[in-house]
Formats: C-alpha cells, sequence, structure tokens
C-alpha cells in the first residue's frame, strides 16, 4: 500500500495499520488509501491489516524446497520449466544450502554448476561457470519464461508495514522484527512468493541506500530463497518521492526524480546481482503522475509511469550478474486496473527479450467493504460490512476478466501484488463469512486467469512469529489448493 497526503486525517491509527493514507478517486469524491491500493472504481486502501497467504499448489519444474531441506521437485533450471538450463538455480540451490552439497532435485541440460560452493549443491539446471548454487555469486546465464513461472509463484503474501516503515525501519508500525522462524512458518503452510516492500529513500544518506539496511533486506530475502520461496523486493511508497507528492505541482516528473531513481536501482540492482532467479525485482508501488487540471488532482498522465517503468527494465538489466535475465514486475498505473488497462499504458522494451516481464496490479474493491473505517460525510458510500451478493460476485468477475485480457493482450502475466479486507472496528466490523468469501473469489478469480495472487498482511491474517493462518484466511487458502 501507499501514504500520500490527503485532506482527511480522522483515520484509523490502529498498530497493525500504517497510520498515514493515499489519496485515490472515486469521482467525483477524494478516497482514502492506505498501505496498498488500487484505485479503480473506489478501490482504494485504507491500512489494510489483511493477509497474504498461499494456494498450496506446488508446481513441479520449481526447484522448491521444504523448510530449511531439499528439494522436492524436479530442479527449476530443468528443460521445459520456468527458468531454463543455466539459469543459475531458481530455487533448487537454496535446498542445498541447507542441505550440504545436496542435489536440488536433479540436473537436466545444464548440468551441474562448475565452482559452486559446497554449500549449493548441484544447480536443477546448472548455473553459470563459475557461479555458486542457489545463485549466490553466479553469472546470469539461462531464460526466464514469466507466463510459465505463474505456478511456479503459486500464491503469495506481503510482509507488510515492516520494511517499507518510514517512522522506525522495520518495527515504527507495530510490528516485529522478522525472524527466519517466520518466513520458515510460511513456506511450511505453502506460501510460495514473499513481496519483501522496502524504503530505501526514507534511509539513505544523501543519495546513498545504508549498508545496514541493504544487508538485512538481503538477510531476509536470503531466508526465503532458503525456504524454497520466491522473493520479490521493490522501492514501496517511501515518502512519496517518486510520485512528487509533494512536489509544486504535485506529481510532476522531473529529472531529479528520474537520476535518485537510476542511482537507487543501480545499488539495489548491484547488490543483488549474485542472487539468483528466485528473486523478482519490483519498480515502484502504486506510482503514477497526474495531470492537474488547475486543481491539486486531475486525470492520469500515463507516458510519465511508462518512461518510468522503461528507466527501472533499462538500468535493472546494466546490473550485471542475475539481473540481466532475471523477472521484473512493472507498475501499472497507480496499479490500478482500469487505469492501467488501456492503451495509453505500454509494456517497456526489454533488453533481456520477451518474457521476463510481469505487471503489478492491486486489488481492494469495493473499497466501502475492504477498506473504509468509518461513514463520513460522503452519504453515497457507506461503510460496509458484508459482501457476496450476485451484483458484487458479478462486478469482481468482470473487472478480472478485463484484467486477464488486458494481460493477453499486452502480452505480459499479472502478479496481483496486493489483495486483502480489513476485520473492520465496532461499529463496523465486517462479517467473518463476508471477508472469507471475498478473499475466497479474489484468489480463485487471479487463479483462474493465470494472475499471482499476493495478499497484503500486516500480521492480522498471518502470525509474524510462526506464520500460521487465521481460521478465515485458511478457508481461502484452501480452497485454491
Amino acid at each position: 500500500m501507499t501514504r500520500s497526503e490527503f485532506p482527511f486525517r480522522a483515520v484509523l491509527r490502529q498498530a497493525r495499520f500504517r497510520p498515514s493514507f493515499s489519496a485515490l478517486f472515486v469521482a467525483p469524491t477524494l478516497l482514502i488509501c492506505g498501505l496498498g491500493c488500487s484505485s479503480s472504481d473506489g478501490s482504494g486502501g485504507n491500512g489494510v491489516n489483511s493477509s497474504g497467504g498461499s494456494s498450496g499448489a506446488t508446481v513441479g519444474g520449481a526447484g522448491r524446497t521444504s523448510t530449511g531441506g531439499s528439494t522436492t521437485s524436479a530442479g527449476a533450471g530443468s528443460s521445459g520449466g520456468p527458468i531454463s538450463a543455466g539459469a543459475g538455480n531458481a530455487g533448487a540451490g537454496n535446498a542445498g544450502a541447507n542441505s550440504s552439497g545436496g542435489a536440488s532435485g536433479g540436473t537436466s541440460s545444464g548440468g551441474t554448476a562448475s565452482g559452486g560452493t559446497a554449500s549449493g549443491g548441484a544447480a536443477g539446471g546448472g548455473t553459470a561457470s563459475g557461479g555458486t548454487a542457489g545463485g549466490s555469486t553466479a553469472g546470469s546465464g539461462g531464460a526466464i519464461d514469466a507466463r510459465a513461472l505463474v505456478k511456479a509463484l503459486g500464491f503469495g503474501t506481503n510482509i507488510g508495514n515492516t520494511l517499507e516503515n518510514t517512522v522506525t525501519w522495520e518495527t515504527g508500525w507495530g510490528q516485529p522484527l522478522i525472524t527466519q522462524a517466520f518466513i520458515n512458518g510460511l513456506a511450511s503452510r505453502g506460501i510460495k512468493t514473499v513481496r519483501v516492500p522496502v524504503a530505501w529513500d526514507t534511509y539513505a544518506k544523501n543519495g546513498v541506500i545504508d549498508s545496514a539496511k541493504m544487508d538485512r533486506v538481503k538477510q531476509v530475502v536470503s531466508w526465503i530463497t532458503a525456504a524454497g520461496m520466491y522473493a520479490i523486493v521493490n522501492i514501496h511508497w517511501d515518502g512519496g518521492w517518486i510520485n512528487n507528492e509533494k512536489g509544486s505541482p504535485p506529481f510532476s516528473l522531473t529529472t531529479e526524480i528520474k537520476t535518485k531513481f537510476t542511482s537507487y536501482w543501480q545499488q539495489i540492482g548491484t547488490a543483488f546481482s549474485g542472487v539468483g532467479h528466485q528473486l523478482i525485482l519490483e519498480g515502484m508501488n502504486e506510482e503514477g503522475s497526474w495531470t492537474t487540471d488547475g486543481q491539486k488532482y486531475g486525470t492520469p498522465n500515463i507516458p510519465p509511469l511508462n518512461e518510468m517503468n522503461q528507466l527501472f527494465v533499462n538500468t535493472v538489466r546494466a546490473q550485471g550478474g542475475f539481473n540481466a535475465t532475471r523477472a521484473l514486475l512493472i507498475a501499472g498505473f497507480n496499479t490500478d486496473l482500469e487505469k492501467t488497462c488501456v492503451p495509453a499504458f505500454t509494456i517497456p522494451t526489454d533488453p533481456a527479450g520477451t518474457g521476463k516481464l510481469f505487471l503489478s496490479i492491486h486489488y481492494y474493491t469495493p473499497w466501502t467493504f475492504t477498506i473504509k473505517e468509518q461513514n463520513d460525510s460522503d452519504t453515497s458510500q457507506p461503510v460496509s460490512t458484508t459482501w457476496g451478493t450476485a451484483a458484487e460476485k458479478q462486478t469482481l468477475e468482470d473487472l478480472f476478466t478485463k484484467l486477464g485480457t488486458c494481460s493477453s493482450d499486452k502480452k505480459i502475466p499479472v502478479i496481483l501484488g496486493e489483495f486483502a479486507v480489513t476485520r473492520g472496528t465496532d461499529p463496523y466490523v465486517r462479517e467473518a463469512a463476508s471477508r472469507t468469501a471475498w478473499m475466497t473469489a479474489v484468489a480463485k478469480a487471479s487463479v483462474a486467469r493465470g494472475i499471482v495472487p499476493v495478499l497484503w498482511d500486516t500480521g492480522s491474517e498471518i502470525s509474524r512469529v510462526d506464520g500460521a493462518f487465521s481460521a478465515e484466511f485458511q478457508k481461502a487458502f484452501d480452497s485454491v489448493k
């Protein structure tokens, strides 16, 4: 989720929510959007405390590992898999990292890693010569097939309100420190992908990312990949600097922004260049410039976002190592379904060739059910504590059909990087059955269209101690196994 300057501050301050909010639009009314949201037809986010999860579906060829153990399926680099021979192992070598010298689900064309470390084991599909299995230091050999990778990515969760914290890094919004036990707990329950939102700019000094914080993100990523999962690392809201939220005029793309953006991705890309294809880098979170039309906010101005997406791809590809071919996640306009699925939004040209990019979309529709915490002067959009009418279900199906068509037309698979529904507070507590029904419907609609569902969680649906699921989320999770 994101945070922006917003004229309404009478909103929740519970520890499970980020204590500030974004501005989105449901014409003509400005809506609250918190930790992660899509702005389409009011689908903003208001510090949603919902969850991530997993469909529990494993996919052969993904090079999966059990928690702290050896691989359980064919190596990720095996022929026909989402990451082909020589890819430097999309997960298999991490099993080796936990089981000294263990083979990663068997090798295929490409052979074993030449010069790999003892802990890396035999890479499934092999790593580039001189590299280490698991992708810790190797070259970038091999090819990514993003659409084939969708199944391996399975069902994911966010570690929200934590490393993207702009108050006191990691713990300032009421979250505990991330532990390896928590990460392993996610893997043991079937989570396949963990999105790690990060605030880089807040803690940088003169444009240089703090080395201790870089090391901490790398540690968390290493735990994720060692457990056999995929990691997504982004530049999150981080004070709104990419969107130029506090600029004059706001939302204008400047040379200074582009220079800083390039520098950060050079630093991040270099730091992670040796991490294998289990890591996906995501350029931005819920970003998009607006034409002012004489007001603070106006209409979507998509060309600047297209420019930033291209800058992201070009910059990361130039940092070498696995960056040359790793999967990258580009941002939709405010990650909004309807604002992105338009002709003006274009897919970047990838120096690595086709088939290595994903499109990021978030979903919080209807916002009056998923996000809104209290009624206000706008009586046309009251809080809803239930969901599941025939009309509401049809709206969801129609929107996901539109997203599926957009994905096909633009020839890019989609990662639904955030979706969640608040539990609400008295007197607007959400009905448990409705929460489960909504999460289940979103998950099923995603999986049916080849979209990777990644729920937003700040500890409400998934325990930050051991990764245990709430009863409500468990039902949604089980429905798409």
